[in-house]
């Protein structure tokens, strides 16, 4: 037999043995995807586990002695969710309690135990000093300065002819219109932008943006009113006092202001108070509540700038209900509290129930107390308007 007849036949011996492994292997593959995975427990306790769905488990339960509950509770799985913590954590304390706990006593206890151990022995000791790992050291930055920078205007011939005849004030609107911000203060720039002209002694430029020196205000004189004289005017019923005014005193006695809150529980002449910035409290405020419940002449009432708390705006507001004349009720800027959201809109109910009330000047820090207020001081004035209306036309 020649070589290239050998070759031939050693070939297509082992394509054929190639052709039937893999014949082999593919059976097998097929044979164990066929088959259905078993069951990894077959039997429970040597009986099938379809035997004890059915078992009474209360009857089984029922059966067992102490001993063999109290193992079995012990058994029970800490991470098992379907169970309660108080069955997973169980109290597997057996001795007795020795009397009442005793706080105090067992912070003492383990103070002292705690101070009577031996610390942990330390595998390097501390010395002062020394600098242990690695120490943090900022990265440099490069820095670089704007000022080095170099800026080069192209500008005409013609452009450069009317700045060296331009006057100061010139260039002061010049810079003001190219919003060169930094030369120039306030005044400068906005009389720039609203082509005002430049106010004498102002077209300067400045090295550094100055704010414009405000206007001095006339001196207003101190509140000259005497509280005491007018508080007996108020408790007297004098008709000539329709306005008291306190606003800007300082140290009013709280003595005071309760005679003259006390007085206007009877007072029918007096239509405006103003106590603003007279460092009232909610101790007096307290009398200042029941006279509103009883006053029927008041119509503009002021208590800005004092020391009221919230709970007590709050009841002033409500006690406003009970009469519903005043028109007028501001008590902004109080001590420095927030009321809360329960208070204010405790307070945005009351003034959707009174009818009368035109302006309130209180600042409220929640969205919806702030717009229900808003929207019924408007309705009152807007019934206002249409009953005088009203009373023209008829």
């Amino acid at each position: 037999m020649s070589p290239t007849a050998d070759m031939l036949s050693i070939k297509s011996h082992v394509t054929k043995t190639t052709r039937t492994i893999n014949q082999r292997r593919l059976s097998q593959r097929q044979e164990s995807e066929d088959k259905a995975p078993e069951p990894k427990f077959r039997t429970l306790y040597g009986r099938d586990p379809k035997e004890f769905e059915n078992v009474d488990v209360e009857k089984l339960l029922g059966q067992l002695t102490a001993d063999e509950l109290a193992q079995l509770s012990e058994e029970v799985d800490p991470d098992d969710n379907l169970l309660p913590p108080s069955q997973r954590c169980k109290d597997q304390t057996s001795k007795s309690a020795t009397g009442p706990l005793n706080r105090k006593q067992l912070l003492t206890f383990l103070t002292k135990f705690a101070q009577e151990q031996e610390d942990w022995p330390e595998l390097k000791p501390f010395q002062s000093g020394v600098k242990r790992g690695k120490i943090f050291e900022p990265k440099e930055q490069e820095t670089t300065n704007s000022s080095d920078e170099k800026i080069i205007l192209d500008l005409d011939d013609g452009t450069e002819e009317a700045l060296d005849d331009a006057s100061e004030a010139d260039l002061v609107d010049l810079a003001g219109i190219l919003g060169l911000h930094s030369m120039l203060n306030q005044d400068q720039f906005h009389n720039s932008i609203l082509n005002k002209g430049q106010r004498l002694g102002t077209d300067k430029f400045e090295s550094i943006v100055k704010a414009p020196v405000p206007r001095k205000l006339p001196f207003e004189p101190d509140n000259i009113t005497d509280p005491e004289a007018t508080a007996k005017q108020v408790i007297a019923n004098d008709p000539n006092l329709t306005e008291l005014n306190w606003n800007n005193i300082k140290f009013v006695p709280r003595e005071t202001f309760k005679k003259m809150f006390a007085g206007l529980k009877q007072n029918t002449h007096l239509k405006t108070l103003h106590l603003s910035n007279t460092g009232l409290t909610d101790g007096p405020a307290e009398v200042l509540v029941e006279a509103l419940k009883e006053n029927t002449t008041l119509r503009t009432i002021s208590l800005e700038s004092n020391y009221l708390s919230g709970p007590m705006l709050r009841t002033l507001i409500q006690a406003l209900l009970v009469q519903q004349r005043v028109l007028e009720f501001r008590a902004c800027n109080q001590r420095p509290i927030v009321m809360g959201n329960r208070i204010e809109m405790e307070i945005a109910k009351a003034v959707e129930q009174n009818k009368t009330l035109l302006r309130l000047g209180l600042c409220f820090d929640v969205p919806c107390a702030r717009q229900k207020v808003t929207d019924h001081i408007q309705n009152n004035n807007d019934n206002i308007r249409l009953k005088r209306i009203g009373s023209y036309e008829g």
